[in-house]
């Protein structure tokens, strides 16, 4: 990241921060958010945005999104930022598909990063405080959100269990990251990928992030068969998913059809449309392997409640997510 210094401090935005903002809010929302994501015209946000701007309160129109595709040029990435940073109705996005992309493209026209979007190269939420263009890496904390709605909060004290985590990209790096911080973690954490390049990112980022070594693991699964190897030496009851795009971004499974998932596994695709081969894999050892088997909705949800949360500073409780997942049920299928 070969950017100027003075663009790339790190500062955590506060609810306290955030709170002092709140009795301007009114005003604030007869603006606008957007979404930056691959193929928008079809994205499931833009189907639930009127839905979701009346539940809040927003002017209809307030929620856009913008096109942009798999191959977005940096110049795309560029103008997109552009456009938010200048405009001064327009508050802030959340940016899916193309974290990366995004950062690595414009991240110089940012004047605050969170310590996650500085450290692993991504930004996710983009949003303005005092003048300042902020960006923050939400996954984190909406893959800790989704995550402990279904997995018991002494899951891995209790059973020795490890977690194995198929992707080393923006999805994977986040869920590692919640991992090491959570009070109750896993005896090891294996993460697999096809590309020895986004796994020495991923050893980087915890090696800066201070994470002991031993902790985790960091397995190629490029030749036949590895993957399925990798599942073979995790303990029962260990938490398995699915972080690498596949069933959703293109078709199929980071497992072979013959792969035996752990005994009593808590098994989670990241995924909720698409393909979803790895989710049909699990559901049919469910029974048979005592699994419990999770798909993508609830991370979805967290996800851009939680930059709404941030671009609107308007809190989200657990009722208001609920009341916004609800509205968005009708587009799930």
């Amino acid at each position: 990241w070969n950017c100027p210094p003075r663009k790339w401090h790190s500062r955590t935005i506060s609810r306290e921060a955030r709170s002092a903002d709140s009795t301007s809010s009114r005003r604030r929302w007869a603006r606008q958010s957007s979404f930056a994501a691959c193929e928008a015209g079809s994205s499931t946000l833009r189907s639930i945005a009127p839905g979701v701007a009346a539940a809040l309160e927003l002017r209809p129109g307030t929620l856009i999104g913008h096109d942009l595709p798999v191959d977005a040029t940096p110049a795309q990435y560029i103008a997109l930022v552009e456009q938010i940073r200048d405009d001064p109705q327009h508050l802030g996005a959340l940016v899916t598909t193309h974290k990366m992309g995004l950062f690595d493209a414009a991240g110089a026209m940012f004047d605050e990063f969170d310590e996650f979007a500085t450290l692993c190269g991504e930004v996710s939420s983009i949003s303005k405080r005092d003048g300042h263009l902020v960006g923050t890496a939400k996954d984190p904390i909406t893959a800790g959100l989704a995550l402990d709605e279904f997995l018991p909060a002494t899951h891995f004290a209790d059973t020795g269990a490890d977690a194995v985590i198929l992707g080393a990209g923006g999805a994977g790096t986040a869920l590692s990251w919640y991992l090491v911080e959570r009070a109750d973690r896993p005896a090891s954490i294996v993460v697999t990928d096809t590309s020895d390049e986004r796994l020495a990112h991923l050893r980087d980022v915890h090696r800066r992030h201070g994470t002991p070594e031993s902790l985790i693991r960091y397995v190629n699964v490029s030749e036949p068969g590895a993957g399925n190897a990798v599942i073979a030496d995790a303990a029962p009851k260990s938490l398995v998913v699915n972080a690498t795009g596949l069933g959703k971004d293109r078709p199929g499974s980071p497992l072979a059809d013959d792969a035996v998932l752990p005994l009593g596994a808590y098994v989670w695709e990241f995924n909720y449309r698409g393909t979803l081969e790895f989710l049909a894999q699990a559901r049919a050892q469910a029974e048979a392997r005592e699994l419990t088997v999770v798909d993508g909705w609830r991370y979805f949800i967290h996800g851009w409640t939680q930059v709404i949360s941030e671009v609107f500073s308007v809190e989200m409780p657990p009722a208001r997510v609920e009341e916004l997942a609800t509205i968005a049920e009708f587009a799930r299928a």
